[in-house]
């Protein structure tokens, strides 16, 4: 799954899986074919047409799948930090979770390593590298019609999550508001509000209608560098109806890296939420990455080379 699509649905995924908006990404295909760069000349009073901005959305589509092909290339660290709130938002308890991200066969796994910021304890700690080499061991022993149609699945997701990114061109009205800095380098800022008779082509992008959101484009590398997406509407879904409510927001932001790729910096998720029309959930959960390296690898991993954040 893109990470553009992962970030637009996450509130959803987050309540309906109890997965973090950061997770599994499906493994690499082949690269797609990159989009005509756009002309962002603008107008005479600075605006960009709406023209101009449907196909800087498309170019941002096409460069969140390739980036998504090197960030396999890195390992991370990452900090989930949960929040229990009350009926006035207030938080009632807080819960800690770190984990070293890496890919193990194409499958980007999770390892737990501490918890309340302190480490696991040994029985916890072997639980987890018992978990990352059953990865490897069901991965080594895989027959070959596993093997294929698990590949064929991959391919199958990759299309919808491509399809999916290009939805979200047709889905909004969006206006360049402005530029300013974001980790030091220059970005667009653009609205995007849900667009009147929007006729979703894919089953997810039927969501999309129920959010608008705040963009921060990077101007050299057309990237998606900031994100800020707010529920504008009650949103039900589920086997057994959950309903987001209205004012459910996620904010995230990403950084350049070793002058090659973008990988997450920052996820803020604030949600309200109530399942089978029973159970009311509000959380706000934040995660944080640092420490990225870049390894090589065959069919696991065999190394790591240190790297500085740009």
């Amino acid at each position: 799954m893109s990470l553009m699509k992962t970030l637009v649905l996450g509130l959803l995924f987050l309540v309906a899986t109890g997965l973090p908006v950061w997770g599994h990404q499906d493994a690499p295909g082949p690269a797609p074919v990159a989009a005509t760069p756009p002309d962002l000349t603008p107008d005479g009073n600075g605006r960009l047409s709406e023209e101009q901005m449907q196909q800087l959305f498309r170019v941002v589509a096409d460069k969140d799948e390739e980036n998504d092909r090197r960030l396999r290339n890195y390992t991370f660290i990452e900090r989930d930090e949960d929040h229990k709130l009350d009926g006035d938002g207030q938080t009632k308890s807080t819960e800690s979770k770190t984990y070293e991200v890496m890919e193990i066969y194409g499958e980007q796994v999770r390892r737990q390593i501490e918890k309340d910021d302190k480490p696991l304890s040994e029985k916890d700690a072997a639980k987890e590298e018992e978990k990352i080499q059953k990865i490897i061991d069901k991965r080594k022993g895989e027959s070959e019609g596993d093997r294929r149609k698990r590949e064929e699945k991959e391919v199958k997701d990759r299309e919808e999550g491509r399809k999916f990114v290009h939805e979200v061109a047709d889905a909004y009205n969006f206006t360049l508001v402005g530029s300013e800095p974001v980790g030091g380098r220059d970005a667009w800022i653009i609205d995007g509000e849900p667009r009147p008779g929007f006729v979703p082509k894919v089953k997810d992008a039927k969501y999309l209608p129920k959010f608008r959101g705040r963009v921060w484009i990077d101007k050299s590398d057309l990237q998606l560098a900031k994100m800020d997406i707010e529920a504008i509407d009650t949103v039900a879904f589920g086997l057994f109806i959950a309903r987001l409510h209205k004012g459910s927001r996620i904010l995230f932001e990403q950084t350049r890296v070793n002058d090659e790729v973008w990988l997450p910096l920052h996820v803020a998720v604030k949600i309200d939420v109530r399942l089978a029309l029973l159970k009311e959930i509000r959380e706000a959960e934040e995660q944080t990455f640092r420490d990225y390296k870049k390894f090589r690898a065959s069919a696991k991993i065999v190394g790591y080379g240190e790297v500085k954040e740009k």
